[in-house]
């Protein structure tokens, strides 16, 4: 597994302190407890469990295995949260409070309203557009659509940019759509370039748009420890190392703190969202997380130490909003085994 570092500036150094003394390594007794109650848990495929960097416990159960390519439909959201920030720091991206219309130039499709010119990224990535939700019951209609960004695009306006959060995948897809029109990259070559080259990990190509535009917040393909990856570089304020000691900043700093601030709140949950990840308590810890339809999800609890993956059967029939709720009972459960 690659080497991930904590190396943070000052300023943000009591978001992220802790202490290999003050964080208890998960028991034997522990995992093995959580391997007993995820096989109540049929849906799911696989669990990865990874402290201090190091990836300690792997239960696989069905499905594709820990190394292989998943299908972790809406935590894709959370990776292009990642990739937006890398893109940030390869400065090809002004900042999070740059306009979107910014980013496609003369893509942009015509008689658009104009309030559209209000939407930054920061609105994108914390889904706070605005616009009517494609998500839900309009996401069939959407997915059919022969153009789904100017479907996303133009439709109306239920809230002001900024306001409340509007779970879209819609929203996300413009994100995906902005990034290609600003880098003259696909989505995917942004991804692996910026994210899975200094991650040392493979980002595979997954469904693109009719346009050719990499589907922006569902169905990246990642396997559990690809994912790993992804939470540790969060856990660790966006630095890697790499085995030669090399050090290099893959998300700007101070983005992981910007990224764990809520700016709105699930209607479903009550969870405070950020850029790409879902804000909550488990076991009296702070955790922050992804998650996608079925059962696929990412967890960082910074002051444990530990990163932890989920994978499950993305097919339909859903499984259920409460069976989210039933992940989060299996990492608090394992936070709750060894307290602090």
């Amino acid at each position: 597994m690659r080497v991930t570092a904590l190396l943070v500036s000052f300023a943000v150094m009591s978001f992220f302190t802790t202490s290999a003394a003050a964080a208890n390594k998960p028991s034997a007794t522990a995992l093995q407890a959580l391997d007993q109650q995820t096989r109540q848990l049929e849906r799911i495929h696989s669990m990865v469990v990874a402290y201090d960097g190091e990836i300690i416990h792997e239960h696989h159960q069905s499905g594709p295995g820990v190394a292989s390519p998943a299908n972790i439909k809406s935590l894709s959201k959370t990776v292009l949260a990642a990739i937006t920030g890398a893109a940030i720091e390869a400065n090809i991206v002004d900042s999070v409070e740059q306009p979107m219309v910014d980013l496609f130039g003369e893509h942009l499709p015509s008689g658009i309203d104009p309030k559209v010119s209000e939407i930054t990224v920061a609105h994108l990535l914390a889904l706070q557009a605005g616009l009517e939700r494609t998500s839900g019951s309009n996401y069939g209609a959407w997915v059919a659509s022969d153009n789904w960004v100017n479907d996303a695009i133009t439709r109306p306006f239920v809230d002001e940019p900024g306001g409340e959060m509007l779970y879209s995948t819609g929203t996300s897809h413009l994100l995906s759509a902005a990034l290609t029109h600003a880098s003259g990259e696909t989505t995917h070559a942004l991804a692996q370039r910026l994210l899975g080259d200094p991650l040392n990990i493979t980002i595979r190509p997954w469904l693109r748009d009719p346009q050719g535009i990499y589907f922006g917040g569902n169905d990246m393909q990642l396997s559990p420890r690809a994912l790993i990856e992804v939470g540790e570089l969060y856990r660790n304020d966006g630095l890697v190392i790499d085995e030669t000691g090399n050090e290099q900043r893959v998300l700007p700093e101070g983005w992981v703190a910007t990224s764990w601030q809520p700016r709105g709140t699930s209607r479903w949950t009550g969870d405070g969202y950020g850029f790409g990840w879902f804000i909550t308590q488990l076991a009296g810890e702070d955790v922050y997380y992804g998650r996608g339809y079925g059962g696929q999800a990412l967890f960082v609890i910074p002051e444990r130490e530990m990163t932890v993956v989920i994978t499950s059967d993305p097919n339909p029939p859903s499984p259920g909003g409460q069976f989210q709720q039933r992940l989060n009972g299996l990492v608090e459960e394992l936070l709750a085994q060894d307290p602090q």
